[in-house]
């Protein structure tokens, strides 16, 4: 009897620690920077690094191991990627070769009685909500770099500040919504984001986002922006615009606005009571949100 978990840690893990372990050595991480990353010692990972150890030859000419160690060793030395995030996705490829890949064939030539079975023993599900939480903090950081980087968006940052935010695909309240906790703030004329992406911090953003999604849209990031209206003529050229009422429930708005445009991309009120002007613009995900913000500020 063996358990395929026996497979996994015998064949699989030296074979993408080592990998992995090489790809960040040659992206120019010190062997202390790739130790933190994948938890283990620098005398372990040398051993990795250079190959002193046993790899599974199947599983290294395997395309979803060679795609996963690329993503990972990309993801953790940009940062855009947390360690926590690298192991939820190489448990899921771990179940998803367990069904019916590489650890499967392993496995079934380690206990070959498993032949006679022609079902699949789906331990994970690959398209967990762990699994879209991270990766939906990992898509709001690459656009908070797009908009760090991105010349004069400093200038647009309401007195309110800005936030971005991207929500779950199942997202019902602000908790399946990532915003950076605080607001994004214009300090002496530079973008100054308080901290790392996490969910249910975002009130307002995270509200307009959400009540947009009950009424039609399918967006599922949205910043916002300083009422500016030569911003609005910009936006105007290439997406679809509505206005609504900042007086009124925000709710009830944002129902009339996307009733009147069901397919706006560019939400704005123009002030009330107390409440300043802001433009809200929406997008599939946070990246393309800030590009949008990049080609018209």
């Amino acid at each position: 009897m063996k358990f395929i978990e026996e497979i996994v840690v015998e064949e699989f893990l030296p074979t993408v620690r080592s990998l992995l372990a090489e790809s960040l050595r040659a992206r120019g991480l010190t062997q202390s920077d790739v130790a933190e990353l994948l938890g283990i010692s620098q005398s372990a990972v040398s051993k990795y690094a250079t190959g002193d150890v046993d790899r599974n030859e199947r599983l290294l000419a395997d395309e979803r191991v060679q795609d996963l160690v690329d993503r990972l060793s990309e993801g953790l030395t940009t940062g855009e990627m947390s360690p926590t995030e690298a192991l939820i996705e190489i448990e899921v490829c771990i179940r998803e070769l367990e069904r019916g890949g590489a650890l499967a064939e392993l496995h079934a030539e380690a206990v070959p009685d498993l032949a006679e079975y022609d079902g699949e023993l789906a331990v994970h599900d690959p398209d967990s909500r762990l699994r879209e939480a991270g990766r939906v903090r990992s898509s709001v950081r690459r656009g908070l770099r797009i908009l760090r980087n991105t010349d004069g968006f400093a200038g647009e940052i309401p007195a309110v500040g800005s936030n971005l935010v991207e929500c779950l695909s199942d997202a019902e309240t602000v908790e399946d919504v990532v915003a950076v906790p605080g607001r994004i703030l214009a300090i002496r004329g530079q973008v100054t984001i308080p901290g790392e992406p996490e969910f249910g911090v975002s009130q307002h953003v995270a509200s307009v986002l959400l009540a947009a999604r009950r009424h039609g849209s399918d967006a599922r990031a949205v910043v916002n922006l300083r009422y500016d209206e030569a911003t609005l003529d910009s936006l105007r050229d290439d997406y679809v615009l509505a206005e609504f009422d900042a007086d009124a429930d925000l709710d009830e708005a944002i129902a009339a606005a996307l009733a009147d445009q069901q397919d706006a991309d560019v939400l704005y009120q123009s002030g009330g009571f107390g409440i300043e002007p802001i433009i809200y613009v929406l997008g599939p995900d946070a990246p393309t949100v800030a590009e949008i913000v990049r080609e018209h500020v």
